[in-house]
């Protein structure tokens, strides 16, 4: 079968993933925190960014390369990191970081996935990132990168924007807890479940297998407060000093939504910034990311990564146009996978390629660096 036909845009397989995934971690997934109008207003922003069509230009096929960090990349999105990855659908940190190697775009696991750097080692491609949650213990810190560097992972990135846990009131509502526990009414919906369900009992039921290696963990926990969150710190300044003095490959920092902190960071020697509100997971008061895009911009030369909102081609259009470098996406990949297991993210990524193909023919612009001229 064509997927195109039957699921030709992300609300489809959105749609089919929601049928085959268990409520509380349909919950997890898709959930945000408070009202979820951060969640909101990333979506209202980005469908406010209009670009102008431009006719006349002939046959032409868009190039949709790009280079960022030194590597070139066919396509100019990625696979970001997403905690308990394999909880949503069971194998997905594999599956994920396979499908980003035949693709060769750039897949980032999370410090709190359900698997570990060696697990996930045999299915990495060239561009593995690894997203660290600051450990409080330097030991413990040197040790996490140590096995992501010997695992292959080339590029660090710290995630900033989470300094406390947020509240994540739907997800509470769901009923998760760290380690997860099919109990009672979450049992019930397990078996609804029948292909989540029986990919489980293949895998195992899912944990933070490298952050359970350096705690014991003997009780279950809201899934706000789990594991990982007992052995971060809230870093400041000087452990970005830290990191940068002790990781010898390019460093990223995830959660910039501030343009008074882009020179700062760019002054501490990072290589790269990517902005983001967690997808409205953290905080609810603050600007969309695409908001907060241009101004981060303007206030660095660093290359830029952007995220949250990204529901198909043009979205990530409108982003390159607006000053990023590179798109990474993180619920998608996991609608897709949800939709249609293992063939969901060669889905997704055809998906998108042929959305912004599709899109930049109507702009006129062959190649990316064209969009910006096309904002409105």
């Amino acid at each position: 079968m064509d997927h195109h036909v039957k699921y030709p845009g992300l609300s489809d397989l959105k749609a089919r993933a929601r049928k085959r995934i268990p409520h509380f971690v349909w919950e997890y997934l898709d959930s945000a925190t408070g009202q979820e109008a951060t969640l909101k207003r990333n979506r209202t922003k980005l469908d406010e960014v209009l670009l102008r069509p431009s006719i006349l230009h002939g046959e032409f096929t868009p190039d949709l390369s790009t280079t960022f960090l030194g590597r070139d990349y066919k396509l100019p999105f990625g696979v970001a990191p997403v905690g308990m990855s394999g909880l949503i659908w069971p194998g997905a940190e594999r599956l994920l970081a396979q499908e980003a190697a035949r693709q060769g775009i750039p897949y980032s696991m999370s410090t709190v996935a359900t698997q570990t750097p060696e697990d996930v080692a045999p299915y990495l491609g060239e561009d593995a990132w690894f997203q660290m949650y600051p450990p409080r213990d330097p030991d413990i810190r040197k040790d996490m990168m140590k096995r992501a560097k010997a695992a292959g992972f080339n590029t660090l990135i710290m995630t900033v924007d989470v300094p406390v846990a947020s509240r994540r009131e739907r997800q509470t509502r769901g009923g998760l807890t760290q380690p997860p526990r099919l109990t009672g009414r979450l049992a019930v919906q397990a078996a609804l479940r029948p292909a989540w369900l029986n990919g489980i009992r293949k895998t195992g039921m899912p944990r933070m297998k490298l952050m359970d290696s350096y705690a014991e963990q003997t009780t279950s926990l809201s899934s706000t407060e789990h594991v990982g969150y007992l052995l971060r710190t809230s870093p400041d300044w000087d452990y970005v000093k830290y990191l940068r003095d002790e990781w010898d490959g390019p460093l990223i920092i995830k959660g910039v939504a501030n343009a008074d902190d882009a020179a700062r960071l760019q002054d501490e020697g990072v290589d790269a910034l990517w902005v983001s509100n967690h997808a409205g997971r953290q905080f609810d008061g603050g600007p969309s990311t695409i908001e907060a895009l241009p101004h981060i911009r303007a206030a660095t030369t660093l290359p830029l990564i952007f995220d949250s909102g990204i529901e198909g081609g043009l979205d990530i259009l409108r982003a390159i146009a607006h000053g990023a470098d590179f798109v990474m996406l993180g619920r998608p990949w996991h609608y897709a996978l949800g939709a249609l297991g293992d063939a969901g993210p060669a889905h997704l990524a055809d998906m998108l390629a042929k959305d912004i193909v599709s899109n930049m023919g109507q702009l006129g612009t062959k190649t990316l660096k064209e969009l910006p001229a096309r904002l409105l």
